[in-house]
């Protein structure tokens, strides 16, 4: 065969298997799974995250990790503030105002974090089916709530609103059904309330209200109860967007999305696959932040400046506002607090608007309650309502205390508890530099760890403590009756001002304003009762309402909170 044959034929061969590749169907091109989407969540916190429980949750981040993990009847809007029906999909309420009917939803189970497969399933019940959540697991938590074994903190809410959960709660009556709380049958709850007040729909949607599981704490036929080590890792059950995945105490906890969450526009199916929660300093999470290993952090005082004059992260600023007020409360019974004239001189020599410069956040607040709650009164109509920075006022009030006790300002011994942060700090010694310079007396600092810290207030050792309060629903209820008007919830143990004709005026007059429907005459009315507080008694010194910015990844995009929690299954993610 010539070369020029052989060159030909084997062209032909080269162009005919080429041919054939090209017919046969490709290869399965396996693509590389999508990496989890993950947010990193650092916060200032000094110590662990205090518990998941919603039977005994009360701070903040516990509060916003219970809401992500379970559901209530209703859920708060994080933009509009108002009430959603959530686990519930219909109510009505019965002629007398008082008795209201729930219908749930019926498509939710309870699910836990498997850590041997590595993935999210549902909780069996003893016949091996899924276990959805019920009106009776409803029922359970609300109980478990008021039981006064449980020791919850918030059961005095039940006690306020709910027939009955207050004789419960205080050993008054053993009987659990005596409670106004029924479990109809699976879909059907009835919840029975002392008065037709406004907020019911509100108080109902709670952390402390929601469903819990029985089976897990107190055990059945077929599971072991745990009593309170349900919320650890390896145990978790819950039913909300997200599960426990893992809680490494003093470290980090961590949630994995729920597959079998049926999201809806109220809480819809999330697009972030895990949230890690990590507590470190200030400093700390803006160091992790810059450092690419945190999506959220706060931005301490000290790089505030630097951080928001830098174009690098102008699209990483997001402003933050909650329907809350940071203030210290004073010791009512302990010498010299004792006494209404230097609880006013200490107020009235605070510089707010001088504080709020130096802490880089907040709005000056010269009374307690926010002014973006229901029935608030609000400093543009009245302007002259609550406590103002007046030196000289301030004085002649120390004066005349000092000279009726034949004392002299170096005698005068007052410690000023935090708890710990770098934040907390800074404020505090701002203002024990204040009281030096306008008053002329020393304060004393001190701090403790959180957990220690709030045992500690309570026990009223020291004259003045770092406070603060953010909403659990949007209303001036919210902040003065259940904040300072109810002997042992709140601070009204803290200050130690339960009694008294200027109490019982406050209390009577908080009553009148959550019945009020005309909206002037309730404001008018919460007005009233500010002033005894802040003013005439000087219970607290407000200091600010929160209002900040803070450090989020632009990668994430949501809506603006204005409540003091985030729903994070509502927010999505972007390049």
């Amino acid at each position: 065969m010539s070369r020029v044959k052989t060159w030909f034929v084997i062209s032909a061969l080269i162009i005919t298997s080429m041919l054939l590749a090209a017919c046969q169907p490709a290869a399965v091109q396996t693509p590389a799974e999508a990496e989890p989407v993950v947010l990193n969540i650092c916060r200032s916190t000094a110590g662990d995250i205090p518990t998941i429980d919603p039977a005994l949750a009360w701070d903040v981040i516990s509060i916003q990790i219970i809401d992500e993990t379970t559901v209530g009847l209703t859920r708060q809007n994080e933009v509009t503030t108002e009430n959603e029906l959530a686990m519930a999909t219909s109510y009505t309420v019965a002629d007398d105002g008082l008795t209201y009917t729930f219908k749930i939803r019926d498509d939710v189970q309870w699910v836990k974090w498997d850590a041997i497969n590595k993935e999210v399933v549902p909780v069996l019940d003893c016949e091996g089916n899924p276990r959805k959540v019920t009106a009776k697991d409803f029922e359970y938590g609300m109980l478990r709530t008021a039981n006064p074994a449980t020791g919850a903190d918030y059961a005095y809410v039940l006690g306020l609103t709910v027939q009955g959960a207050d004789a419960y709660t205080n050993g008054e009556n053993e009987d659990p059904a005596s409670v106004g709380v029924k479990a109809i049958d699976d879909t059907t709850l009835e919840v029975k309330f002392l008065e037709p007040n406004v907020y019911n729909l509100s108080i109902i949607g709670l952390w402390f209200t929601h469903a819990q599981p029985s089976w897990l704490i107190d055990g059945d036929d077929c599971t072991e109860g745990v009593g309170d080590r349900w919320v650890e890792t390896g145990f978790f059950e819950g039913y909300g967007p997200y599960v426990l995945k893992e809680w490494i105490h003093d470290s980090r906890l961590t949630l994995a999305k729920n597959p079998f969450w049926p999201g809806d526009a109220v809480v819809p199916s999330s697009s972030i696959d895990q949230i890690v929660w990590t507590t470190l300093s200030g400093s700390s999470c803006l160091a992790e932040f810059e450092a690419g290993n945190a999506d959220v952090s706060a931005i301490p005082s000290g790089d505030f400046d630097r951080i928001t004059t830098d174009n690098k992260y102008k699209e990483m600023l997001f402003p933050v506002t909650e329907l809350g007020t940071e203030f210290y409360s004073f010791n009512t019974q302990l010498a010299p607090t004792d006494d209404v004239r230097v609880r006013k001189a200490l107020s009235m020599a605070i510089d707010r608007e001088a504080l709020v410069k130096i802490n880089k956040e907040g709005i000056v607040a010269p009374f307690f309650t926010h002014p973006g709650a229901t029935g608030a009164p609000n400093p543009e109509a009245y302007p002259d309502l609550g406590v103002k920075f007046d030196k000289d006022a301030a004085n002649a009030l120390l004066d005349e205390y000092l000279a009726e006790k034949g004392l002299t300002r170096a005698d005068l011994s007052m410690v000023l508890m935090f708890n710990t942060s770098e934040g907390h700090k800074m404020r505090a010694e701002a203002i024990q530099q204040m009281w030096k310079e306008n008053l002329g007396i020393d304060v004393q600092l001190t701090n403790q760890e959180w957990k220690v810290f709030k045992v500690t207030r309570n026990e009223g050792k020291e004259n003045i403590y770092r406070s603060s309060w953010i909403q659990d629903y949007p209303d001036a209820n919210n902040f003065l009756m259940e904040v300072f008007g109810i002997p042992g919830a709140g601070f009204a143990d803290v200050v130690d001002w339960n009694s008294g004709a200027a109490f019982d005026k406050f209390v009577e007059i908080l009553k009148q304003a959550a019945k009020e429907t005309d909206t002037a005459k309730r404001q008018q009315l919460y007005a009233d009762a500010e002033k005894i507080l802040v003013e005439d008694e000087a219970v607290v010194a407000p200091l600010y309402w929160y209002s900040s910015l803070e450090l989020r990844q632009s990668r994430f995009k949501m809506e603006q909170s204005l409540t003091g929690y985030e729903r994070y299954e509502k927010w999505t993610v972007g390049k």
